[in-house]
């Protein structure tokens, strides 16, 4: 089967990336609203592009109504923002956290989800992620006929929980992943969970 981008409507080509590009690391951001309160949203179209400095993009769409979604107005008004690694037990309230709600209204709030304070960063992170980055604006670019917000940002901090976090045997950090247990994200409302790890030695 071919599919040929250049003869489908704009939902049926995000309907075939999202899920052919699988799985997808999820950011779950939280960002700070006008009246000091917390969003929180998960955004799948996210990865890893530098490490000096270290730099990571996640894209934001726009609302149905066509607004800018909170998250994105958020970030380049107050610039700094935290995003989670989520892991399975939290699906559901990472999920839930997608629903569109009144500009201002936090999710956090609403979905009764416990901060603590992210050590020498302004924003709190949340209490039961394992994985949390904190971000500031680095650039912010529109693309796209929907004028899609690609937003780009330098990683400052990183939190780890100490039951994830560990010391090899040459004394480097490293992520334990089967601990961390992240979802990552598929097509439609599907999500893949963490199964077997394989570790192959790459080529010297």
């Amino acid at each position: 089967m071919i599919i040929d981008f250049e003869n489908l409507s704009a939902d049926s080509a995000y309907h075939c990336m999202t899920q052919s590009l699988i799985p997808r690391p999820v950011a779950w951001v939280l960002s700070e609203n006008p009246d000091g309160d917390y969003n929180l949203a998960p955004f799948s179209f996210f990865t890893a592009i530098t490490a000096d400095p270290p730099i990571i993009m996640l894209s934001v769409g726009r609302k149905p109504d066509g607004d800018f979604k909170d998250t994105r107005v958020n970030i380049e008004e107050r610039k700094k923002f935290v995003v989670h690694i989520a892991h399975e037990d939290m699906a559901k309230a990472m999920t839930e956290t997608s629903r569109t709600l009144p500009f201002g209204v936090s999710e956090v709030s609403e979905n009764r989800l416990a901060t603590v304070p992210f050590d020498g960063f302004e924003l709190p992170r949340l209490a039961d992620c394992r994985i949390a980055l904190a971000c500031e604006l680095y650039q912010l670019q529109e693309m796209g006929n929907k004028r899609q917000s690609v937003i780009f940002a330098q990683v400052s901090k990183l939190y780890v929980d100490d039951a994830v976090g560990k010391q090899d045997e040459k004394g480097r950090f490293r992520i334990d992943a089967k601990a961390a247990d992240p979802i990552g994200r598929l097509g439609g409302g599907e999500y893949v969970t963490f199964g077997e790890v394989l570790t192959i030695p790459r080529p010297v």
